[in-house]
């Protein structure tokens, strides 16, 4: 699971990386990515049409505020939150991609993208990913624990393609016994 990063409301989107799961996934705070003074209302109404199960509403509200706000990182943020709880992984990568290249010093979206990019099994991408989100805050915990059940994932990955090549290596069966216990402990949290 992946974490975006607290508000009052929680996404808990089951992400399998190839049997490890992330942290959960979380809405950024105020204080986390800077909204548009302009129009505070319009994160509220947003989080509230998430929060009642109106994602498409929430998305159609989100892209109104974007139109007349196109630099507001949060709300850019919480739109590629909705499209990865829609199940449209590209356009919240899309999404995500931009913000890390309009807004680098920001941890949250790196954290997403590279919850996106274990969930598709491209594990060097989201430790890269992850890696990036530490460079901007390396106090980010989230990103810290995602990064350990990527590591714990390549992990996983190495000792069966290393048990394949020798089945008989005892001393190997027993890592990969526990790697795969660790993966299912990460999964059943």
């Amino acid at each position: 699971m992946l974490t975006y990063l607290p508000i009052q409301l929680v996404f808990v989107t089951a992400l399998m990386v190839c049997g490890a799961v992330l942290a959960q996934p979380v809405l950024p705070t105020v204080g986390d990515i800077s909204a548009d003074p302009v129009e505070p209302r319009a994160l509220d109404e947003v989080r509230k049409l998430i929060a009642s199960g109106r994602s498409k509403q929430a998305l159609v509200r989100a892209d109104l505020h974007l139109q007349k706000n196109p630099r507001d990182a949060q709300m850019r943020f919480v739109r590629g939150v909705i499209l990865a709880d829609m199940n449209d992984s590209e356009a919240a990568r899309s999404v995500f991609q931009q913000l890390t290249e309009d807004f680098p010093e920001l941890p949250e979206p790196y954290n997403n993208l590279a919850v996106l990019h274990a969930a598709d099994g491209q594990l060097d991408r989201a430790r890269a990913a992850l890696e990036s989100a530490l460079v901007a805050r390396p106090g980010y915990a989230t990103a810290h624990e995602n990064l350990g059940d990527v590591y714990m994932q390549m992990a996983a990955d190495a000792y069966q393609r290393a048990s394949t090549l020798q089945p008989t290596n005892r001393a190997l069966s027993g890592k990969l016994a526990l790697a795969r216990e660790m993966a299912a402990k990460a999964r059943a949290r």
